[in-house]
């Protein structure tokens, strides 16, 4: 089945580039916006499996993304949103995080450039997965804050594991990066789940869940500073 895609992007050269690029993947592009109510209208007309939004469109160029990105999210669950940014904004990606990350994307624009991982990202976030730039995840992660989380509870080969689970990595994936077994990658994730206090759930949900929980912790962290 074909990925069906909606795009909001204010800068004209770049949406059409974006475009030509999904379409040459053999995706379908069922429209282009310019900004953030051209891309809702869209959406509830035509619908799509995943919108790619700019998170700083017109008129105020701050976060017209996250605002589209939220009522997609609200009106339409089962679309998927991959929001793009020019620069980390750790704030703007937690206040999106803090409703949940199934469906949902934080890439840097430049993420862009490797085509094979944007695509990957597409397909997994349409399906319900996550795809978080690891600049942010980095950029959390070794961030200092007061008081204990249970995300501290993590060794630091357990943190570069949720890393890469933030990532939307598999198993061999991570395995392969971290040159570690797949059954070992799978005692990692055991123990991320134990120590982060998730219940038995479906593996995919729960991986969803360790993200959103670790990066919750770091994020009022920096808060409370």
């Amino acid at each position: 089945m074909t990925l069906r895609v909606a795009i909001a992007e204010d800068s004209a050269l770049l949406r059409r580039g974006l475009s030509a690029l999904l379409k040459s993947e053999g995706l379908e592009v069922v429209g282009e916006a310019a900004d953030g109510q051209q891309l809702l209208e869209m959406v509830d007309k035509q619908g799509a499996d995943v919108a790619v939004v700019d998170i700083r469109m017109p008129p105020s160029y701050t976060i017209e993304g996250i605002q589209a990105a939220e009522t997609i999210r609200s009106r339409h669950p089962e679309t998927g949103v991959l929001l793009l940014s020019q620069y980390v904004e750790t704030e703007n990606a937690m206040s999106l995080l803090k409703n949940g990350a199934k469906g949902l994307g934080y890439l840097l624009k430049e993420r862009v450039s490797d085509v094979d991982e944007f695509i990957d990202a597409l397909h997994r976030v349409a399906a319900g997965g996550t795809a978080i730039d690891p600049e942010l995840v980095t950029r959390l992660v070794d961030r200092p804050h007061k008081g204990h989380d249970r995300g501290d509870d993590l060794t630091s080969r357990e943190k570069n594991v949720l890393e890469l689970m933030a990532e939307g990595r598999t198993n061999q994936a991570i395995g392969k990066s971290l040159f570690l077994g797949e059954r070992t990658v799978e005692a990692h994730i055991r123990s991320i789940f134990l120590k982060l206090d998730l219940r038995p759930e479906p593996e995919d949900h729960r991986r969803v869940l360790a993200v959103l929980t670790y990066l919750r912790g770091v994020g009022q962290g920096r808060s409370s500073e």
